[in-house]
C-alpha cells in the first residue's frame, strides 16, 4: 500500500473515530483523538488513552508524560516525527480510571485498522493494558498473558505477522524516577529497528 492509498484510508479511519459513540465516553470527552505521526514509520507507539491536556489539545503526548516521552526519544536518538503514535482507548478515561472491557473491545477494532493500515514493523505498546490487549489480539502464543508486564516489558516477542516490544509508559516515570535509566536503555534498543 502506498503512502496516498494509506492516508485516504487513515482519513476516513480517522472521521469515524472522532465521530464515535460506540460507548459512554463519547459523552465526557473533548475529543477522540486519532493517532498521528509517520504514516509510513517502522515503529507504532500505543498508549492507553489521552490525558487531560492531550484531550483538551487534541494531540498526542503533550501533557507531563509526553515531555518525559519527548526526552526518552531524545535520550535514544529518535525522532517523534519518524514514528507513529496512537492510543488503545480513543477518548480521555475519567479521572484517569482504569479502562473496562467493552471501551477496550470497542476501540481495539479502531486500533486494528489503524494497524493495518500503518503497517509498522514493530508495535510498542506502553504499559500493561495496552501490551495485554495487542498481545490478546495478535500473538500466537496466548500463554504470555499470564506472565506478568514485568517480564517481557523491553523483549521483543514474535508473532506470525507482528512483532511487539512492551515498554513501560512513560507516565510510569513521573512517580518513579529511578526507572530512567533503565527505560532509557529499553528505549535505545528501538533505534535497532529504524
Amino acid at each position: 500500500m502506498n503512502t496516498k492509498e494509506k492516508r485516504k484510508l487513515l482519513d476516513e479511519l480517522n472521521n469515524q473515530i472522532r465521530t464515535c459513540e460506540r460507548c459512554t465516553l463519547s459523552v465526557t470527552r473533548k475529543h477522540a483523538l486519532t493517532g498521528e505521526g509517520d504514516i509510513d514509520a517502522l515503529i507504532m507507539f500505543v498508549a492507553l488513552s489521552p490525558g487531560e491536556k492531550e484531550n483538551i489539545q487534541n494531540k498526542m503526548f503533550v501533557g507531563p508524560s509526553g515531555q518525559v516521552f519527548n526526552n526518552l526519544l531524545n535520550k535514544a536518538g529518535i525522532d517523534r516525527e519518524s514514528v507513529f503514535m496512537t492510543n488503545l482507548i480513543k477518548c480521555m478515561l475519567p479521572k484517569n480510571r482504569k479502562p473496562k472491557a467493552d471501551e477496550i473491545e470497542t476501540c481495539m477494532q479502531f486500533l486494528g485498522e489503524e494497524i493495518s493500515i500503518i503497517q509498522p514493523e514493530v508495535i510498542v505498546p506502553l504499559g500493561y493494558y495496552a501490551t495485554r490487549a495487542i498481545i490478546a489480539k495478535y500473538h500466537t502464543r496466548p500463554s504470555i498473558l499470564s506472565m506478568s508486564f514485568n517480564s517481557i516489558n523491553g523483549r521483543l516477542l514474535y508473532s506470525d505477522k507482528i512483532k511487539v516490544f512492551p515498554l513501560t509508559h512513560p507516565s510510569a516515570l513521573l512517580y518513579n524516577p529511578s526507572f530512567e535509566p533503565d527505560t532509557v536503555i529499553k528505549y535505545m534498543k528501538l533505534k535497532r529497528f529504524l
